[in-house]
């Protein structure tokens, strides 16, 4: 089981560099060629989301992604430390819904329409094999995974 781990400032240019290395580590890994299309498009929906995050919430912290070949699998986590107050995303609270930070933008574009940040984890789960998301009061983690035929030489 060989892991590959990236930590990186929260700006949307180190996005592409996180796509770029989740698809030399896929196809390191043996994730067949017609997949890495959707690595790359995953691992970006999940890397922008926690770098929008961490812009909100805790600008000097940086997003943690980890890439692991492991039993067939390859595994991608993408964690941010963006905790956001009151309950998690897409929770409410007793008095209605939970209050989000403001959108503008696509972002504000996509809510007016009834869609909003879970139109994002909709993409990935669209995109991996399975998607894990795990909320904590310190943030989101999400763990993807395709399968991988094991390393190439």
């Amino acid at each position: 089981m060989a892991t590959v781990e990236v930590s990186f400032t929260p700006l949307p240019a180190h996005v592409r560099t996180a796509r770029l290395v989740a698809t030399a580590v896929a196809r390191r890994s043996g994730v067949d060629e017609a997949l890495l299309d959707e690595v790359r498009l995953a691992v970006g929906e999940a890397c922008s989301r926690a770098v929008e995050a961490h812009r909100l919430h805790c600008p000097a912290e940086p997003v943690r992604l980890a890439l692991t070949d492991s039993a067939g699998r390859f595994e991608v986590e993408v964690t941010d430390t963006g905790a956001t107050p009151g309950p998690p995303v897409g929770g409410e609270a007793a008095g209605g819904p939970a209050p989000g930070p403001a959108l503008s933008g696509p972002e504000a574009e996509l809510a007016q329409a009834g869609l909003g940040p879970s139109l994002g984890l909709a993409v990935i789960a669209g995109l991996a094999d399975d998607v894990q998301i795990i909320e904590t009061p310190g943030g989101v983690s999400i763990k993807m995974s395709w399968p991988a035929t094991g390393a190439r030489g």
